[in-house]
């Protein structure tokens, strides 16, 4: 049975969903576009690398990878998203958040049926500059399957987007971060909601120095955590 999938408008007005099977929502219902911006983007220290590569970790509907290529200032921005539900990519197209590319996110799962890989390469349009170049791809498959496939060294940001730890613990234990931390680069950054006791110790077995992230929409700090 599909999970039943729901609308709901956040404090900020933008849209997130509610997914029945979990009983969670796909952003903090303080504002998702809120969280995005300030637990994801703006932690990662995006704007210190003219060539940015990102892992979107749970894609869900695109905001992490369309708030980022927004508000990426320098020349050259590469994404690898990775979805394993295509019920919720499939909201997508009816989406129009506050993004000026997010119709760079809707292009990108155009004609979605009988796809597991899709690629798009295509500029930013950013106001008072040149096009910059952008290449995202969307892997569709379970996400520790996927990990296994990408290169070592390769990743300056990560957004670790995964539903809860307590919903979703297969997802945190040390063993994913262990691949998280092998395919990110020297200095890189994760950057997530969760600040949980049990996941910050996985992310220091796997080798990642984890700190206090903005408080945003509860009392709870998130999370950055920096390959050394």
């Amino acid at each position: 049975m599909q999970p039943n999938i729901t609308p709901l408008k956040t404090s900020d007005d933008s849209i997130t969903f509610h997914n029945s099977d979990v009983d969670e929502t796909y952003h903090s219902k303080s504002g998702a576009i809120e969280e995005s911006l300030k637990k994801f983007i703006q932690p990662s220290n995006l704007n210190k690398l003219r060539r940015a590569v990102i892992l979107d970790f749970c894609f869900g509907i695109g905001y992490n990878s369309a708030c980022a290529i927004d508000n990426f200032q320098g020349d050259e921005i590469e994404i690898i998203a990775l979805e394993n539900d295509e019920n919720i990519l499939n909201k997508i197209p009816d989406l129009n958040p506050d993004f000026k590319n997010f119709k760079i996110i809707k292009e990108l799962i155009k004609n979605n049926e009988n796809r597991q890989i899709k690629i798009l390469n295509t500029p930013i349009n950013q106001d008072n500059r040149p096009d910059i170049p952008l290449k995202i791809t969307l892997i569709v498959d379970d996400a520790k399957n996927t990990l296994k496939d990408l290169p070592d060294n390769f990743f300056d940001i990560i957004y670790f987007d995964p539903f809860s730890p307590k919903k979703c613990p297969d997802l945190w234990t040390e063993d994913v971060f262990k691949e998280i931390a092998r395919v990110m680069k020297k200095g890189a950054n994760l950057t997530t909601y969760s600040c949980a006791s049990q996941v910050r110790k996985n992310m220091i077995a796997a080798n990642l120095l984890p700190k206090d992230g903005p408080i945003v929409g509860r009392r709870a700090p998130s999370t950055i955590a920096i390959k050394e």
